[in-house]
């Protein structure tokens, strides 16, 4: 059935785009190498990180197969993923998920390693993802939804651009139960 609308990013647009290295200050937000599974393996043995991404890593082969996927949704058109580095150092996780060309959507999730805390990473990283997908890709909304115990991701969110939408009732399972979540959005033209 034909389509009344155009979609807002052409198939094939980022495929064709080499992911990017973005440079924010002194930190490094590069696609990820499979050498980066020791850092992957080792931030994931953090409560926090687990706690918030319900996922857990056994040993470096389960965090070269994640990497994998995360650097798949490149070439598949369904998301990115960036390691965050500083002084060549693993500080952190860009990911952007759910990507839909068509809708020009995209939901974005981050974690940060216990001792790159507390400096604002996740929030300036997060907002350089987003602009170069505004302006280099053309996406029209990038979404962030966090659980509602996870205030520091709600300052996160705010300290990134994103405006506050409203409470997803019971909308994530995690490993205590089901969470509410808050909602965050980001539009193009909103910064």
């Amino acid at each position: 059935m034909p389509s009344l609308v155009r979609p807002a990013v052409p198939a094939g647009l980022l495929r064709q785009l080499v992911q990017p290295t973005l440079v924010v200050e002194e930190l490094v937000v590069r696609p990820w190498q499979d050498e980066d599974a020791p850092a992957v393996l080792a931030a994931y043995q953090d409560p926090d990180i687990r706690r918030w991404h319900a996922r857990t890593l056994t040993d470096e082969a389960e965090a070269r197969e994640l990497i994998g996927t995360w650097r798949g949704r490149w070439p598949a058109e369904t998301g990115a993923g960036w390691a965050v580095t500083r002084d060549q150092k693993l500080v952190g996780r860009i990911g952007l998920g759910n990507l839909n060309l068509v809708e020009g959507t995209g939901e974005i999730s981050y974690w940060v390693v216990p001792a790159a805390r507390g400096g604002a990473v996740a929030a300036r990283v997060s907002d350089a993802v987003c602009t170069w997908m505004f302006t280099a890709v053309g996406l029209h909304r990038v979404q962030l939804d966090h659980s509602t115990g996870n205030l520091a991701s709600c300052r996160v969110a705010e300290k990134a651009g994103f405006r506050f939408e409203g409470t997803r009732r019971g909308q994530a399972l995690h490993e205590d139960g089901w969470h509410d979540m808050h909602l965050h959005a980001r539009l193009a033209e909103d910064r």
